[in-house]
């Protein structure tokens, strides 16, 4: 084809002629990478975006640590870069930013911009001022009427003294009035989720004001840009009835056909296809043109097209997933630095809003009146925000404090009121000094906005969204039966029927189910009425009925979609795959399930979950674990041989469950027992840690329980749990309670000797001594955020034990007055006692020999031995040893000594570790 092969070589001989006339030789020739080239304006512009995301990364960490958003760390880097900081060094923007480069710079900030517009759009949804309309049009209203006047009379002196006389007035009041109005509508969704408030009556009414906030104050900033643009009145209104029907068309018609198309190409149910991004990209760019094209600016037609994409099942948040990335590394940064960094002005005025010719410098603050109107700027904007919607909520029936908190987030600015004001640079309406000090102001009360709503509204004076029904959330469950709060977590005995199943990822499923189902209760006659009468307690075992509340945890991160999920928590979850698992799976099963979804930050979770337990009066938290992958179990042994075969393991289990945890290892197992600890050190209810070795052989049939019974807190609330197991017919148990004596004590020519003695011998101690659930003893023993021994006195040692002979004797040996069914649940299991001065390979060796007559497992241990005198710590170093396992110290902080060797040791299908709730005083 020799057509084919002349154009080739064409193309070859024209690339190696430009190759050649411009002398990109590269590095290696010499040549300075930095130099910028017109015709290859890349090599300078990679460079420009490193320095720019590098500095904005660089100060939002430390920002992020006093809790302050990531819009403030960009326009700080920004300014920094700029000549307030940077810009003084000698040749660092001639060599780094010459002018001719910015161009480049402020072309891709200007489609980050459209893009970043797009994102704001699909943020917002009208459902949510709907559900709100009233308190949220009252705030709304009264927080744009009364900054929009201040600005206006602020206008005054500040036209008088800084702005040029060619400048039209008008126009001056009217852009300083809109940037008095604007709220910063993205940041306050972030600051509102990471504040924990968006399920709260402040948040609720603050996120619906600041929707309908955000689109009037854009909606005045069009009407402002399509003033300024036009020539004369008749040209500025018919600029506006172009702007409104295009607004028409796009709400209406193309909203519709985009919801259609949406269902047509399967996107509702399977996220966006590329067809569907296609069309949505392309009506971006396209709406973004037209407005531009008439006068008003590319952004409004970004923003409106964001508006109208769909929001059925969770499209707009994936949407937002695919793009968000891109937007808030690259893009945003470059938008806050071209936002402070002079561009040569273009030949065409008409272009009011390319970032150009913009530029902050502090340093044109220098002198006493400058200083006294950027205060007067910054005190102003916050009074008429504050002021505005603090009067307005109070009319609206709140108090004084949550009224003040309304005030308080919606005078926060941030980059919506940066864009306002570049829009009135470029305009020449505001002057490079009055910019700077419109900046500063905006930096400043953004910065303010979190301190001073932690101080105004502390979490423990927060009122939930549900409290104006009458009922708090702790008093029902949501979607599910009410629970009576009359009733602590101790009430009805031992047996818990009020639960709290985590769900975080799927992965971790398997284990809920499987834990769930362990806890459920048998049919049985409902007249069935269980009680143990003594002289001191009665214990009512009539089963009640089991609720279950599923709480999906997602992490709040910096993005975007994450803020979108927890602003639409209420609807996601109708639509959650986790949730819908778990309440098929309670279909299924005839059980109550009711469900929550949280997004909240990596560090609180554990505190969210310990608040959502103790808000549904939960008896019990049950928490997945990583399921491991199968290795060999040890079946092969007797009691007398305590040393295992360490050649058959030849591999760390403990690195499924946490990683490597002697390196700085951040693996998801590592994070996950990072949280598990946090649940453990916080929660006020009993938590349960279910461990699935992903073991499945013999999982159909019957089920038996080993449990290790060595006293504490913990395994009296393990035996317990044990005993609830039993009460189906189905499970099976052997109880052993392991003493801990020194090898002479024992007596080696009677081995018979090395148990403590007949079971009937154990002296059955009064109820009034101590209670089988004795939290009050947790309470000497101060912070226990791990498996940590502590130093008990006599005293509390005493008390200790006592509590485990009563547990232990009302349970090893029943009297004549313990009723039928509980009698029979006993009878499923075999109690003993055996002293050994090796109880863990003791354990580990009763542990295999039961395991090699019943094929599922479940072992049950408590997870630490609070108040206990003796330690596991030395023995537990001789079985990593003897398994050739490292760095156990992580392991054994996070569930205990007794767990860790049965993992090691490989002798269960499945582990439950308890702990007992440690109350405060």
């Amino acid at each position: 084809m020799p057509v084919l092969s002349d154009a080739t070589i064409r193309l070859f001989k024209t690339l190696s002629k430009r190759s050649a006339a411009e002398g990109q030789g590269g590095l290696l020739t010499g040549e300075d990478p930095s130099a910028f080239n017109t015709s290859d304006p890349l090599r300078l512009w990679i460079i420009q975006v490193g320095v720019i995301i590098m500095m904005a990364q660089l100060l939002s960490l430390g920002l992020s640590r006093i809790r302050q958003p990531k819009v403030i760390a960009e326009v700080l880097g920004g300014i920094l870069l700029g000549p307030t900081a940077f810009g003084r060094i000698p040749g660092f923007t001639e060599h780094v930013f010459p002018s001719d480069s910015l161009p480049y710079l402020s072309l891709v900030a200007n489609i980050g911009l459209c893009l970043f517009l797009f994102l704001v759009g699909l943020e917002i949804d009208a459902s949510v001022v709907k559900r709100n309309a009233r308190l949220s049009i009252t705030v709304a209203l009264a927080g744009i009427a009364l900054p929009f006047g201040l600005g206006s009379a602020l206008s005054v002196p500040l036209y008088h003294h800084f702005i040029d006389p060619s400048v039209h007035f008008t126009y001056f009041m009217l852009f300083t009035g809109v940037a008095y109005s604007i709220t910063a509508f993205p940041v306050l969704c972030r600051i509102l989720t990471e504040l924990k408030l968006l399920d709260t009556t402040v948040g609720i009414v603050v996120l619906s004001a600041g929707v309908g906030n955000d689109v009037v104050g854009w909606t005045l900033l069009a009407l402002s840009v399509a003033l300024v643009n036009a020539g004369s009145g008749l040209t500025a209104l018919w600029i506006l009835l172009v702007c409104i029907a295009f607004a028409i068309f796009l709400l209406w018609p193309v909203k519709r056909v985009m919801l259609w198309l949406a269902r047509k190409t399967g996107s509702v149910e399977n996220g966006p296809t590329m067809s569907y991004m296609t069309v949505v990209i392309l009506l971006l760019w396209g709406s973004a043109f037209f407005t531009d094209i008439v006068g008003v600016n590319a952004i409004f037609g970004a923003f409106l097209v964001g508006i109208v994409v769909p929001r059925e099942g969770g499209l707009a948040i994936t949407l937002t997933e695919k793009l968000e990335d891109m937007v808030s590394i690259v893009f945003l940064p470059l938008v806050c630095f071209c936002s402070h960094h002079a561009i040569p002005q273009s030949s065409s005025r008409r272009q009011y809003f390319t970032l150009s010719g913009l530029n902050t410098n502090l340093g044109l603050l220098d002198n006493g009146i400058t200083w006294a109107f950027t205060i007067a700027i910054a005190t102003l904007s916050f009074v008429g925000k504050f002021g505005g919607c603090t009067l307005a909520a109070r009319l609206a029936g709140f108090g004084w404090r949550e009224s003040s908190t309304v005030g308080s987030l919606m005078s926060c600015k941030g980059l919506v009121e940066l864009i306002v004001l570049n829009v009135g640079l470029e305009a020449g309406i505001l002057s490079p000094r009055v910019f700077s000090m419109f900046i500063l102001e905006a930096l400043t009360l953004t910065f303010l906005t979190t301190p001073l709503v932690t101080a105004l509204y502390p979490p423990e004076l927060r009122a939930r969204a549900s409290d104006h029904l009458g009922k708090h959330p702790a008093m029902r469950g949501e979607g599910g039966p009410e629970l009576d709060a009359s009733k602590s977590a101790d009430s009805g005995g031992p047996w818990r029927y009020r639960f709290t199943v985590i769900l975080d990822k799927l992965e971790h499923v398997p284990g809920v189910l499987a834990l769930t189902q362990l806890i459920l209760p048998v049919p049985s006659d409902p007249s069935a009425v269980l009680s143990v009468m003594s002289t001191a307690e009665t214990i009512d075992l009539k089963k009640p009925e089991v609720v279950v509340d599923a709480l999906r945890l997602i992490e709040l991160s910096d993005r975007t979609s994450a803020v979108m999920k927890s602003s639409v928590a209420d609807t996601l979850k109708d639509t959650d795959p986790l949730l819908g698992i778990f309440r098929m799976f309670g279909e299924l099963n005839d059980l109550p399930v009711s469900t929550s979804l949280s997004v909240v930050p990596y560090d609180d979770l554990p505190h969210s979950v310990a608040e959502h337990a103790a808000r549904h009066a939960s008896h019990l938290v049950l928490l997945p674990w990583l399921p491991p992958t199968a290795h060999p179990n040890p079946t092969e042994g007797d009691l007398t041989d305590v040393t295992p075969k360490a050649s058959k393991y030849e591999h760390n289990p403990f690195e499924t469950f946490f990683g490597n945890i002697s390196g700085s290892d951040k693996s998801a197992s590592m994070t996950h027992s990072q949280f598990v600890r946090g649940v453990f050190a916080q929660s006020k209810s009993d938590v349960a840690l279910f461990i699935d070795t992903g073991d499945r052989s013999g999982a159909g049939g019957s089920h038996h329980i080993f449990f290790p019974f060595f006293g504490g807190p913990d395994d009296r609330l393990a035996l317990e749990f044990v005993v609830q197991l039993c009460l189906n017919p189905k499970m099976t148990a052997t109880v052993v309670r392991y003493v801990k004596r020194d090898p002479e004590v024992i007596s080696l020519e009677h081995p018979q000797n090395a148990y403590l003695g007949n079971i009937s011998q154990v002296p059955s101690l009064p109820l009034s001594l101590a209670t089988p659930r004795d939290h009050t003893l947790s309470l000497t023993s101060t912070g226990f955020p791990d498996t940590v021994y502590g130093q008990p006195n006599t005293q509390t040692r005493l008390q200790s034990e006592t509590a485990d002979g009563v547990t232990w004797s009302k349970y090893a040996f029943p009297n004549a007055d313990t009723p039928k069914p509980l009698r029979a649940a006993l009878s499923r299991i075999e109690f003993s006692d055996f002293a050994t001065p090796v109880p863990l390979h003791a354990t580990i060796q009763r542990a295999s020999a039961i395991r090699a007559i019943h094929k599922w497992l479940l072992i049950v241990t408590g997870r630490s031995r609070r108040l206990a005198a003796e330690s596991h710590h030395h023995e537990l170093k001789d079985v990593f040893e003897e398994y050739r396992t490292t760095s156990p110290e992580m392991v054994r902080r996070t569930i205990g000594d007794v767990a860790s060797a049965m993992v090691i040791s490989s002798s269960a299908s499945a582990l439950v570790v308890l702990q007992a709730a440690i109350l405060s005083e």
